[in-house]
């Protein structure tokens, strides 16, 4: 949040940073209404014609595709859409320029940073600091006020008087203020973040280049369980990365400043660039999406901005794409393996990475076909097998683990009855014992008997298992087909 001393100078403030990356990302929220200008409650600061028609440009193209709400004026559905944007998507919205408005009883957690560019003091000033002072989650300890009035002995002043305001009954976090100095602040930050992940990596067999970190935190494929029992470790590994790259960007401009030698500082650079590479590299190999909204807008513009490197190589956009679909449009040739370049010279870090993102997907998938999918899995294994016995040569994999995840991917066998059209019948009939007029049966019994909404609802789930017990005529069938059921959404 940017505070500027009049509308005047927040609108120079909104064209400035239209030539900047946060155009389109910058919001300006003022009392100025063009259509009702004497209903202005904040200092304007035009001191003359010329200053408020640039204020009426700069609104009037502002306004200009905002379609106003019923009872609300294009300037206050603007506002409305703007508080809202910048408190629940602060990567759509990430900086706001105000004069007066939001400054008291406007409460947004993602709220980092407060620019002071007006003079202010008392209450007034206190309020303003304590919009930074909401946590957002466990990525965000504190905000930052960036002062351009010189009014640090006025905050202090401020804080004392009015600290006895906050409310220590409402629970959760501290609501403390506490006034600290940014570099030394930052740097206690940025070695324990250094530290903390230094110490996770550090059972990472030698010689810790990428496949041992991919086997150390994504475990052994050929192993069905092992992507599953090493989720923990990978969840703290992000978490510990993401701190490390928070903080230091957040002291990317001020290393020397906060006591590294330019020595200590390029060495930071390049050691915080091989962690996202790291990061990146497990997440590709383990197939995951990561929830990054703790790191997202801030880290990504923060990064792109203070770490230079060449495009990474960090095992191919499976994470993004299916492997079949790769495969489908480089062909199994040199291309293919131009596009799935070996690691290190590696190309067991290579094959680990597609065993993970196809293991990957036979879990996610399990509940919705036990029996088809255990199958898949045995397969896997033995494929992974053959690559470890050196019975199979690369291309020959390439060509074996390219089926496998074309099965995978259909849900359905080389030998499947064509007349089993849909996921739900193909699932039905590997679980009752690939017999295909039972399966088509059962599969039109429940969609005659299911009603809306009906997971979670007994007397509607009680309906399908009458019907399916009416078919199957046993108990322990009728629990295991339905709890497959539950899991297809066709169903």
């Amino acid at each position: 949040m940017l505070v500027a001393s009049s509308i005047y100078e927040a609108c120079q403030y909104y064209k400035l940073f239209q030539d900047t990356p946060l155009k389109n990302h910058c919001a300006l929220v003022t009392s100025y209404d063009p259509q009702a200008r004497n209903l202005t409650t904040e200092d304007t600061g035009a001191d003359n014609e010329t200053d408020l028609k640039f204020i009426d440009a700069i609104y009037t193209d502002l306004l200009k595709d905002v379609d106003p709400r019923p009872g609300l004026s294009a300037a206050a559905t603007y506002e409305k859409d703007a508080k809202k944007a910048f408190k629940d998507k602060p990567g759509e919205i990430r900086l706001v320029i105000v004069v007066s408005m939001l400054l008291t009883g406007f409460d947004a957690p993602s709220c980092t940073y407060l620019y002071i560019d007006k003079f202010m003091q008392d209450h007034g000033l206190f309020q303003a600091i304590c919009r930074t002072n909401r946590l957002d989650g466990d990525e965000k300890e504190f905000g930052y006020i960036v002062d351009y009035k010189h009014l640090f002995k006025k905050m202090a002043s401020a804080m004392a008087v009015y600290t006895s305001e906050l409310d220590h009954t409402a629970g959760g976090g501290d609501p403390e203020v506490m006034l600290k100095e940014r570099l030394q602040l930052g740097k206690e930050r940025l070695d324990q973040a250094r530290d903390a992940f230094l110490l996770l990596c550090e059972p990472v067999p030698r010689p810790k280049e990428l496949p041992q970190y991919i086997r150390y935190f994504c475990g052994d494929p050929e192993n069905a369980e092992d992507l599953q029992k090493t989720e923990p470790r990978r969840t703290q590994f992000y978490q510990s990365a993401a701190a490390y790259v928070r903080a230091y960007a957040n002291l990317a401009d001020s290393l020397e400043e906060a006591g590294y030698s330019a020595k200590e500082a390029a060495g930071l650079k390049e050691d915080v660039r091989q962690a996202e590479h790291l990061r990146n590299t497990v997440r590709n190999a383990s197939g995951e999406s990561l929830d990054l909204k703790a790191y997202e807008a801030d880290m990504r513009y923060l990064i792109n901005n203070y770490i230079a490197a060449a495009e990474t190589k960090a095992l191919p956009k499976l994470g993004d794409r299916g492997l079949m679909e790769m495969l489908k449009q480089s062909g199994l040739s040199d291309q293919l393996l131009n596009r799935l370049p070996p690691v290190a010279g590696n190309r067991d870090a290579v094959a680990e990475t597609i065993e993970n993102n196809i293991r990957s997907k036979i879990i996610q998938k399990q509940l919705a076909d036990p029996e088809f999918f255990d199958k898949m899995s045995k397969q896997l294994a033995q494929i992974i097998q053959e690559r470890r016995k050196e019975a199979l040569q690369y291309e020959k994999y390439l060509q074996e683990i390219a089926k496998l995840e074309h099965r995978v991917e259909e849900g359905k066998a080389d030998d499947t009855p064509k007349a089993l059209k849909t996921p739900g019948q193909r699932a039905l009939y590997n679980n009752l014992d690939r017999n295909e007029a039972v399966a088509l049966r059962v599969h039109e019994a429940v969609h005659g008997a299911k009603a809306d909404a009906w997971r979670g609802n007994p007397v509607k789930e009680n309906a399908i298992k009458r019907v399916l017990f009416r078919e199957l005529k046993d108990d322990g069938v009728v629990l295991r087909i339905f709890n497959i059921l539950v899991q297809n959404t066709e169903y």
